[in-house]
């Protein structure tokens, strides 16, 4: 077949490259395969945790946070959750996320902080699966957050035009 000693040194050099290209080959097919097991068993396992979203096992509750409809045109509020700014919410907006279950603190204040301006906090125990609606009202040159369908100061209430509905 191979006659000549160049020609079998051409051949031999042939197969160890190919053998080097197979057994390279077969290292990333390997390691792929790994990477791909790896990543499969994460899913699996519900994930990696991020943000708000600590627990896997617990459902979350579903928090949003209105404005009321007098709350004027040229401010907004900074609302933070646990300490954390997570929305400046300015007219026509609304903020929704879903939180964990557990105790959480929301803190608002009025943006731009012009004059007098103190932020104000509630604390909102999360219950599994639950829906939350708060409204930020504007009292007194001040932005709290009111539960919704929740009692309302007089303030409030002559501030809302004596409708009583939010």
């Amino acid at each position: 077949m191979l006659s000549s000693p160049l020609a079998k040194i051409q051949f031999a050099r042939i197969m160890i490259a190919m053998k080097s290209k197979r057994s390279f080959a077969s290292k990333v097919l390997l390691i792929f395969g790994f990477i791909c097991a790896i990543f499969i068993t994460t899913l699996a396992q519900g994930g990696p945790t991020s943000g708000y979203l600590r627990s896997r096992h617990i459902p979350p509750g579903h928090l949003t946070v209105d404005r009321a409809p007098n709350f004027g045109w040229n401010i907004a509020y900074n609302l933070q959750i646990d300490g954390r700014t997570v929305a400046n919410v300015a007219q026509g907006h609304t903020y929704n996320t879903w939180l964990s279950a557990g105790p959480h603190v929301l803190t608002v204040q009025k943006v731009p902080a012009l004059g007098y301006t103190v932020p104000t906090s509630t604390t909102v125990t999360i219950q599994p699966g639950a829906e939350y609606l708060f409204v930020a009202m504007w009292d007194s040159g001040l932005v709290y957050l009111q539960p919704a369908g929740a009692w309302l100061t007089p303030g409030a209430h002559w501030q809302l035009h004596g409708d009583g509905a939010p």
